[in-house]
């Protein structure tokens, strides 16, 4: 199969989209497809042995810590020369739409997919509330092309659907339970990550450093606790704001941490804590469960598809601070702790990137028996 896969964001960038569609990639060479990835260049033409076609980006006045490709008629004539049996329009929004457009136009069957709730999180940005009428607007037209819409959870599934978009299905998530695991747990890291306090509390946060990540609300945690330390992994346009908030607490800002390193910081603490209630998924959180951390999530419907309370992981109600202290505080009791550490690892270790790639496959192969 010749597939063209046209996305807002690819490597060297690091996200979850990111993260899923290399391994997609992985898999599909793996297999002997053809794969034509079409994305904002970055300065990268090759990945394992699929071709990048990058197009001019520029960086958006709301958004300035990472560049985006604005709808590109080039798009067209790149897949137009491919000749793709099917195109996969990741977040068809800026770039995506015009691999979604294209696809339409050609009569290729369109495989659309749901990845970053725009709409949620311009809720977080106040001057650009005014937007989510028209991004909504735009998410239901670029969709309708698609003979396949894939959400990321059943919980975004519904919501697409209350949008009017249809043929909705739900790719499966996925983990590399190799890269991420407890083995990786040190004393070095932890003596590291809480500044010389390794016998207090340990919890990290990893993941891109923005409003919507809603990190913030940690803040009067730990001006409450002193029990705790908290080390804030990655880097992002909100880093600055975070550092000058979380400053005279026990928090750590150690910056973008990849490979061992990351799996070093995972591995070497007491637990994951998610404090975001507008993600689309969270594949991250897959990522801490691997490593057989209790994650201590706030309660939203994509994490309580994959965190439930006292079994894998702790919930707590976003803005209730006594509903955190109460979950950390169950974190104390070392025998729940463990058990909930071994039920976090069985459930990560059921989720591999093989099996959510295949899933991606499968319906390619749908658009294009349904595309007729």
């Amino acid at each position: 199969m010749k597939i063209a896969i046209v996305t807002e964001t690819f490597l060297p960038s690091v996200d979850g989209v990111v993260t899923r569609l290399r391994h997609a990639v992985d898999r599909f060479t793996e297999l002997g497809h053809e794969v034509m990835v079409i994305a904002p260049d970055l300065g990268v033409t090759e990945y394992r042995g699929a071709r990048v076609v990058g197009v001019k980006p520029v960086t958006l006045p709301f958004y300035k810590h990472r560049r985006f490709t604005l709808p590109n008629p080039t798009v067209d004539g790149i897949i137009r020369g491919f000749h793709p049996d099917v195109v996969h329009a990741a977040q068809p929004l800026l770039l995506a739409s015009s691999g979604a457009f294209a696809a339409h136009r050609q009569r290729i069957p369109l495989v659309a997919s749901y990845h970053t709730h725009i709409p949620r999180y311009l809720d977080l940005y106040r001057a650009y509330r005014w937007g989510k009428r028209p991004v909504w607007w735009q998410i239901r037209r670029n969709h309708a092309l698609a003979d396949i819409n894939i959400a990321t959870s059943e919980t975004m599934k519904a919501e697409l659907a209350e949008q009017g978009i249809h043929n909705l299905h739900v790719v499966r998530r996925g983990v590399d339970t190799q890269t991420f695991h407890p083995r990786f747990a040190s004393e070095a890291m932890r003596e590291r990550l809480t500044q010389g306090h390794p016998e207090k509390k340990l919890l990290v946060f990893v993941g891109r450093l923005a409003a919507e990540k809603e990190i913030h609300r940690l803040r009067s945690m730990m001006e409450r606790r002193d029990d705790v330390a908290l080390a804030i992994v990655g880097d992002g346009p909100y880093r600055g704001e975070l550092e000058q908030l979380f400053a005279g607490t026990s928090t750590l800002f150690p910056g973008f941490m990849e490979g061992e390193e990351l799996a070093s910081a995972f591995a070497s603490a007491d637990a994951f804590v998610f404090p975001s209630v507008t993600e689309t998924l969270g594949l991250v959180i897959l990522e801490g469960m691997a490593s057989g951390l209790p994650v201590v999530a706030a309660r939203s419907g994509p994490t309580m598809e994959q965190v439930t309370d006292g079994v894998n992981g702790l919930i707590f109600d976003s803005g209730d601070e006594a509903s955190l202290d109460a979950a950390l505080n169950r974190l104390g009791d070392a025998e729940l702790r463990e058990r909930i550490r071994e039920a976090a690892r069985a459930e990560a270790e059921k989720f591999s990137w093989e099996n959510a790639s295949d899933d991606l496959l499968r319906y390619y192969e749908m658009a294009i028996e349904q595309h007729g």
